[in-house]
């Protein structure tokens, strides 16, 4: 396999934090920074990998908090979903970030849509899913999924705008038709797949 895939529990929330590459080209992108940028930077120039892109699976700061030291450091721009682009720059973001300890956003530079594609390189593309927690990153046996879908759990729906029949009928109709050998990378906690969370999830069965 091409495929480099670490993954770094950054902040006060362990949020993971996911660096996908691949091997030949030496090109990665960098999945929810939310912080620790110097260990994000540490591993890419370790391992010779060029960053080209800051992809955040939604807005919330302990996802974001590294985007503007690591865009700040390499130049390279910002990836969110258009729906999440006003709330990354909020003033409520602002305060959430102080209160985890970590900066602000800067604005997004790209914003994403569903069934958008970001290329890694020429063998490794990421596909967008939208869902009601952000957006999902699939490529292969590979689905980030941030905090739409957890191992045994799911993400809040009691925010605001939030529903908890909207979310659990996004991952129904769009994660769990995919391929059950799949593995499922989540923004907190371990890994799952997706023929385990059919199986085993309480709030999908």
């Amino acid at each position: 396999m091409n495929t480099i895939l670490e993954t770094i529990t950054v902040g006060a929330l362990d949020v993971n934090c996911y660096i996908m590459g691949c091997k030949i080209h030496k090109k990665a992108v960098v999945i929810d920074p939310g912080d620790n940028s110097r260990t994000i930077l540490d591993f890419t120039k370790k391992n010779s990998l060029e960053l080209t892109y800051i992809i955040n699976t939604h807005a919330h700061a302990d996802h974001v908090g590294a985007n503007g030291k690591i865009k700040e450091s390499l130049g390279i721009p910002i990836l969110i979903h258009k729906g999440d682009s006003d709330f990354l720059i909020s003033e409520a973001n602002k305060e959430m970030a102080h209160f985890y300890g970590v900066n602000p956003s800067p604005k997004a530079d790209r914003l994403l849509n569903d069934g958008d594609v970001i290329d890694i390189c020429p063998d490794i593309s990421l596909k967008v899913i939208h869902t009601p927690g952000g957006i999902c990153l699939h490529y292969n046996d590979f689905l980030f999924t941030g905090d739409t879908l957890f191992a045994n759990s799911i993400g809040r729906s009691d925010l605001h705008g939030g529903s908890h029949n909207d979310l659990i009928n996004s991952i129904k109709t769009k994660l769990t038709i995919l391929n059950d050998k799949i593995k499922v990378f989540p923004g907190h906690g371990p890994p799952s797949t997706i023929g385990e969370e059919k199986q085993y999830n309480p709030f999908l069965i």
